[in-house]
């Protein structure tokens, strides 16, 4: 019988899918892993719940199926987020073989940019391709012509081949001065930064336009695979993803270990990582890997974010006919420093019974009034049957794991989507095996 009082090579705290993917990929590279939550549940912060477990945490009373349905029928995301069809998780979900262990995805329908028109709030579809470009509302008729001249630059744009980069060099070009010279308008770049290349403020502007061109072209390319959005969603919710990440690290050898609370974490004389203790046994290992709850002595706080669930009767009305998709609110639009984002699944997802939706909406915390800053957000909704809202701290490690072999994850972002946190999971990895991530290896036991 496996158990603790054992030597690992990995320690991992916390089932949250950052630390479950890790695992993952660290056992399918030959390490031992041990993996413990304190949590008797997968997930930790990016659990799925139902609305029983939710009346439960945010309201300390029960639920009334009568008015919202069977409980065991949602699965609601604490952290919700879509995937990018072409982007590094499901990249990852691939190259480390969790595909066999069939999961199913659904399509996002639809994703939306907030745009205020004479005053009032209108919604769009995000236009990306040159096509798009030319029939969007989003744009007036002269700066279509524009918009579609730099969609078609960014089409055709390949890094390894000169002959499309115009003569820039984008490695050296900030972003800013890309669109200059296109001459499209503050909006285009709004919409380009914030709905395609999914920055959460300006900064990127200031940052070399490679960086902005690569992030449209994921969302280009995962936009073709299905045709309506680039995103897609496990059925069932986001609950999912931790527990296939936990199998395979399991298949691999790896040992879980759920409702293990973690009393001590143990170092040597020179301060590297040495083992952890809980009650009376102690496992040790070479590193840990773990979430910012488990290490508050080595990381520091960067913010907060707000999100505000609700559940309604009926669709976002001014998303229709679409049923799932992502609203993003840019932060020049309403006078912000952080865009707000907003994600919305029905049952054709699985996330609520028939006649039931979900929305979800999300920003990084900016002043005293949390709730004030998202209600722009809540507006777009219409009537709500239930609402729970929570804060919570996001963090990041004040170093990074070379010296103490302590690895410690972000906090998840206001964001809608995996792209920051993926470029999370890589970065701990690399660090960790001192290789570069290799997105070309085949999967384990692959024919």
């Amino acid at each position: 019988k496996k158990k603790m009082d054992e030597e690992y090579d990995v320690i991992v705290l916390g089932t949250g899918l950052t630390e479950c993917v890790l695992s993952g990929l660290l056992a399918t590279s030959g390490k031992k892993v041990l993996h413990l939550d304190r949590n008797d549940y997968y997930g930790g912060e990016s659990a799925s719940l139902t609305t029983k477990q939710l009346f439960q945490k945010f309201k300390g009373e029960e639920v009334s199926e009568e008015k919202l349905g069977r409980s065991r029928d949602y699965c609601v995301d604490l952290i919700p987020k879509f995937l990018m069809a072409n982007g590094k998780l499901i990249k990852m979900l691939y190259l480390t073989g969790v595909t066999r262990y069939n999961m199913e995805f659904g399509k996002i329908e639809g994703s939306f940019v907030y745009r205020e028109y004479k005053g009032k709030p209108t919604i769009h579809k995000v236009p990306v391709t040159p096509k798009e470009m030319m029939s969007s509302g989003l744009l007036g008729f002269f700066e279509k012509f524009k918009a579609k001249k730099l969609a078609t630059f960014i089409a055709q744009y390949d890094e390894k081949n000169p002959s499309t980069h115009q003569g820039m060099d984008l490695t050296k070009m900030t972003a800013e001065a890309l669109f200059k010279k296109y001459g499209v308008s503050d909006e285009t770049v709004e919409f380009c930064g914030h709905t395609c290349a999914l920055f959460s403020n300006d900064e990127f502007l200031q940052r070399p336009a490679i960086e902005t061109v690569v992030k449209m072209r994921l969302y280009a390319d995962s936009l073709a695979m299905y045709g309506s959005s680039p995103y897609i969603y496990p059925l069932y919710g986001l609950g999912e993803l931790p527990q296939v990440f936990a199998r395979l690290c399991a298949v691999y050898g790896g040992v879980y270990m759920l409702n293990k609370p973690v009393d001590e974490v143990l170092y040597d004389d020179n301060g590297k990582f040495e083992g952890i203790k809980s009650g009376d046994e102690v496992a040790k290992a070479k590193m840990v890997v773990g979430d910012p709850s488990y290490f508050s002595n080595k990381v520091k706080k960067t913010g907060q974010v707000i999100r505000t669930i609700c559940i309604l009767d009926h669709p976002i009305q001014s998303i229709a006919p679409c049923t799932s998709g992502q609203i993003i609110i840019p932060q020049g639009q309403v006078g912000r420093k952080n865009d707000i984002y907003i994600c919305c699944t029905s049952y054709n997802l699985r996330t609520v019974p028939k006649g039931k939706y979900l929305a979800i909406v999300a920003t990084t915390v900016e002043t005293e009034n949390p709730e004030a800053e998202i209600q722009v957000g809540l507006d777009l909704l219409g009537p709500v049957l239930e609402k729970f809202t929570y804060i919570l701290d996001t963090y990041e490690a004040v170093e990074d794991g070379s010296k103490d072999n302590v690895y410690v994850s972000k906090s998840y972002d206001a964001s809608t989507h995996f792209e920051s946190c993926s470029s999370d999971i890589v970065d701990i990895f690399e660090r960790i095996t001192g290789e570069k991530f290799d997105w070309n290896k085949k999967p384990p036991n692959s024919e």
